[in-house]
């Protein structure tokens, strides 16, 4: 195909143009994201390795009506929405091992970015959440 085709394509598709140009901004904006984080995902059994032979913090940061059906043993409990107020009380674990967690991973990537931003030298995203956690057979502590 020539550049002349190209051209004749593109205007003839401008709405076709747009979404892929848009998908594509989309695509590699994530991607950027990914790569530029100062954060990274552990799947479960990687947790539980890294469970194994360091102290790390668990921090669970779902809502107190999402403990209450189960965490992971030893893990300290601030929701999301109150965790840069309390920061303060994560200062022992600024240079150690962080393994953040929620429900599905998602509100967990935001409180890695906010653990990172205050400063946190090594934290984690726990891959999935508790659903992956329970999807591996492992187990969780109720109050």
């Amino acid at each position: 195909m020539s550049i002349d085709q190209y051209i004749e394509f593109a205007a003839r598709h401008p709405i076709l143009i747009l979404s892929f140009v848009g998908v594509l901004g989309l695509l590699l904006y994530g991607e950027f994201r990914r790569l530029t984080r100062c954060w990274d995902e552990l799947k479960p059994q990687e947790a539980v390795l890294l469970m194994n032979h360091e102290d790390p913090l668990l921090l669970d940061v779902r809502e107190a009506n999402e403990v209450a059906d189960g965490r992971i043993k030893g893990a300290r409990h601030i929701p999301l929405g109150a965790l840069r107020q309390r920061l303060e009380e994560l200062e022992p674990w600024k240079s150690r091992e962080v393994i953040v967690y929620c429900r599905s991973g998602n509100r967990s990537a935001q409180a890695s970015d906010i653990l990172c931003k205050a400063g946190f030298e090594r934290v984690h995203n726990l891959k999935g959440g508790v659903l992956a956690w329970q999807g591996e057979n492992l187990p969780l502590v109720r109050k």
